[in-house]
Order: C-alpha cells, then structure tokens, then sequence
C-alpha cells in the first residue's frame, strides 16, 4: 500500500515542501531510500525500524521503498524520522491516513520513539503557512517555536504513540497557543549601560549617531582607552526589534540550531563578537550545505570585530558586499543560497602595532613603515564602507577619579527612538530602507540638499581629505541622522561640519 507525508527541506533560511512517499509491498524484507538523502537521512532506516518496534507498533517485514519528492533537492538532517515513520504506519494501516494530507510532519526521533527536537522549525513553519497547510506536527520542544507563525495549527508531541493518537482521534488534541506580545513584552536581557564609561565624550556621541542613523563605526586609540567597552554597551541604547525583525532574526538563528533555549522569539538585537582568528566561511556563512554565518547572525544587530587590523586581509574583503548589500548570497555545485546580512559593524583597533602612536604620555616605538604596514591589513574601500571613525584617546587622570556619572543608555535610548521614528517616517513609501545609513543615491538627492555654505565646506573636505564618492555620500549620510537627532529637517553647515569630524583615520594618511 501507498502513503504519502508532507514534511519539508531547508534551503539557506528557505523551505522547501518535501512529499515522502511510502509503498509497502511484497518482495525481500529491505528498506530502501531515495531523492538524494545524505547520511543523516539515510541512517532514519535504523532509528525508524527501533522506535517503531520499542513504541508497541509492528514494523512490516516487507519491501519498504521511500522516495523523499521532489528527487532533485538534496535532503539533509533528521527532519524525516517522523514522516517515515508515520508513512510506514499508514502504509502498512497501522493507523488511519486520511488526514496525512492536511498536515506537515518533522521531527528525529530517539530508539525509544520519543521525539527529539531539530534546527529550522521556524522558517519551515512560515513556509507551510504560505502553502496553505493547515497544521505542523513536531517535537514538543519545537512547539512554541513554531507557534509564533499567525494562522497555522501546531500541534507538538513528546513521543510517536502521541502523534498516532493525533493522527486516529485529532478531536482530543488541541493546538499549542502563542502569545507574540507577551513574548516582546517580556523584561530584556539586562546589557551594561553607558552611564558606567567616565569621559569619552566625543566617542559616546558617536556611539549615539551610530545607534540612531545604523551606521557603521571604528574607534581607534591605545590600548586601555575604553574602545571595547564602548562598543558593548552600544545594544543598550539600541531600539527595541519590531515583531516582523524578531521574527526574521529567530528564523536565522533557528536554522543555525541557536533557538534552543532562548525562548520562541529573539526578543534583544544581536551582537555578535568573532575573534580575529576566525575564517572567511565563519564570517559569511558557507559550507557543503550552506548555513549562516556571523554577519547573517548579526542580521538586524551589532557585528563587533574587536583588534580589527588582527584580523586576516582576505577575510574583511569578505564584508565589502554584505556591507553596500544588505544580504550575502553563498554559491555551491549543488545549490545558490542568499542571507539576509543587514547588520552594523563596529570595529576597534589601536592606531599601529604597539598601540600608542599620538599618545600624549607613552612614546611610540614604531617607525613610519612599521605604521604603513599596519594599516594596509584595511583596505580604502572597506574603509570607505564605515561612516563614522572615530578617535579614542586615553582619559585624563581627572577624569578617571570624577565621581558623576555620565548619560544613561536609557536616556539616549529614547533620542535614538525618536530620530529612527523620525528616518522611518521619511521613508514610509520605500519598502527597502529603514534608516539613513541605508539610503541610496536617489535618496540623498531628495532628502540631504545642501545650502551654499554647506556644499562649500564639503568641497573644501573632499579636496583636502582625497574623499572617494562614497566617502561623500557617507558623511551625507551621517549628516542626515545628526540632523533627525535635533529634531530639525533642512540640513545645515554645522550637521555637515560634524559628519566630517568622524572621518579620523582620512585625516590619518
């Protein structure tokens, strides 16, 4: 007998609908699988045939033919235990088959047929929704995750003899309920305030331009400066992620298996902190089948390369597109992937090897070649890419013994608030921008104009600086969120004036 199971197949952070087909017929006893399964999927013939035999069930001792539709998408992972198994029951009329076709089933199962949870339930949920599926059948584990997807029934189990008794009485089962608001309402994860760093006020208006426009941002000064805590404390002063950012983050991170234990939606904006030792692929995401990588894990966050001339040449050269981009698109001999990458890096770095060229107390002991070398590991145009740089220099011994404490996160959290409202309020008729750092030049034409005494002034830094046209448009950029952060529309001298002044390491060569 013939039976057939939905389930379904990931593609980058997509998924795709899988049909497992399941014919049950006379012949040598033999399990036989194919629609190019890899090895994981392969080894379902032995955890199949235990848990159907340790959850009271009898495993047919017929030929068993499973084809996982359609034959060309390579099927990876233990995503089919569950439709397998449950085909294998209707095939051979263990239970009834007449609701198979309403329903997407996925899940692994352990030899005792209790059902273990797997990575990427929440995209493949908001792919079933869009297919008309009525419910998913999954792991109770992955229940609440997949919950969060609006108009689809999910049903979650801890064992296969449940998903049996679903299948013959589904009027006594009832669907897991989810509650998006009170997941976003919830208290947030505490993060280390801004009120903590004594001085810096200069790198801390910064932080808050950076914070407010999404630009990307590099400090550089000596070591013990306070570079690193300042960039960890820039997720305080951050807007809150909106339930369709949540919802796009969590399906990311879910297909990287990193949802376990961190509820059903992610409800703080990443940030992300590879040591400088990490390669190209773990940057960008890669692999036979490709998974997301740090600056798709960053996606709608904080990227922080920390010691960033640590870092190898070739990987940064990685983050030019996903930079200008927004997304990163991954090819392989067997399949093309695209991530989402819309992140802002931040970087540190000290201004040459030893750490203290332009110290005003420590000498530095590098010679100008030493110096060239250095800052050749960054190229012009990944430099070009990063809108505010930004010098950090060593507090003054007054400063390090002040007691007042400086602004809070909270406070500059809600000046941030305001100039995004503000930037996305501007753009409410484009679908592909959200705030300034991700304007296009058709963007800055309608809404950076400059006056006379504005564009002389940028003229005058272009000529003495060697800014690239996309330096220009960066400094606009930057121009536009200091205006939006004092509330004033027209862009004026002193907006641009200080949109220049973070162009530190242009003044540097």
């Amino acid at each position: 007998m013939l039976a057939r199971v939905w389930s379904a197949s990931l593609v980058g952070i997509d998924a795709l609908k899988v049909g497992v087909e399941v014919d049950v017929s006379g012949g040598l006893p033999a399990i036989t699988i194919v629609g190019l399964p890899d090895t994981a999927v392969q080894e379902s013939r032995e955890r199949v045939k235990a848990a159907l035999k340790n959850s009271g069930f009898a495993f047919p001792v017929r030929k068993i033919i499973i084809n996982l539709a359609p034959a060309d998408l390579r099927k990876e992972g233990p995503y089919f235990d569950l439709p397998i198994s449950v085909g294998i029951l209707a095939a051979s009329e263990q239970i009834d088959g007449h609701l198979l076709g309403d329903y997407l089933f996925l899940g692994e199962l352990s030899l005792d047929g209790s059902l273990r949870p797997v990575a990427g339930v929440l995209p493949i949920a908001a792919a079933a929704q869009r297919l008309g599926i009525t419910g998913l059948v999954v792991p109770l584990d992955n229940a609440q995750e997949a919950s969060v997807v609006n108009n689809l029934a999910v049903y979650g189990f801890k064992h296969l003899t449940d998903v049996a008794d679903f299948l013959c009485h589904p009027q006594t089962h009832q669907p897991v309920q989810f509650k998006p608001i009170e997941v976003l309402g919830r208290s947030p994860i505490p993060t280390p305030d801004l009120k903590d760093v004594k001085g810096q006020n200069h790198a801390r208006r910064a932080l808050e331009i950076a914070a407010a426009g999404g630009h990307n941002l590099i400090f550089v000064g000596p070591p013990g400066s306070g570079k690193t805590m300042l960039a960890r404390r820039l997720p305080g002063i951050l807007p809150p992620l909106s339930f369709s950012e949540a919802l796009e983050v969590s399906q990311i991170h879910s297909v990287a298996g990193l949802l376990k234990n961190r509820g059903s939606l992610i409800q703080e904006r990443p940030f992300r902190s590879p040591h400088h030792s990490a390669s190209g692929p773990s940057l960008v995401g890669g692999g036979s089948f490709p998974r997301p990588g740090e600056i798709s894990l960053s996606h709608h966050g904080i990227l922080f390369l920390d010691e960033l001339t640590e870092f190898k040449r070739n990987v940064l050269e990685f983050l030019r597109q996903p930079l200008e981009d927004g997304y990163v698109s991954i090819s392989r001999t067997r399949q093309s992937v695209t991530f989402p990458a819309r992140f802002t890096l931040i970087a540190s770095t000290n201004p040459c090897p030893c750490g203290y060229f332009g110290d005003p107390i420590q000498h530095c002991t590098c010679s100008p070649r030493q110096r060239e070398q250095y800052w050749a590991k960054l190229s012009g145009p990944l430099m070009d890419r990063i809108d505010l740089q930004v010098g950090v220099n060593r507090l003054k011994p007054e400063e390090m013994i002040a007691e007042g404490i400086g602004e809070d996160s909270k406070t500059i959290r809600e000046r941030v608030k305001l100039a995004r409202d503000r930037a996305q309020n501007r753009f409410k008729m484009e679908k592909s921008v959200s705030c300034n750092s991700q304007m296009q030049t058709s963007h800055l034409r309608n809404f950076c104009q400059l006056d006379k005494s504005s564009r002389n002034l940028l003229e005058g830094a272009i000529r003495k600086l060697g800014l690239s046209a996309r330096a220009m448009d960066r400094i606009l950029k930057v121009s536009r969120t200091i205006a939006d952060l004092g509330n004033e529309e027209i862009l004026k001298s002193h907006h641009v004036a200080e949109a220049i002044q973070y162009r530190t390491i242009d003044r540097m060569h």
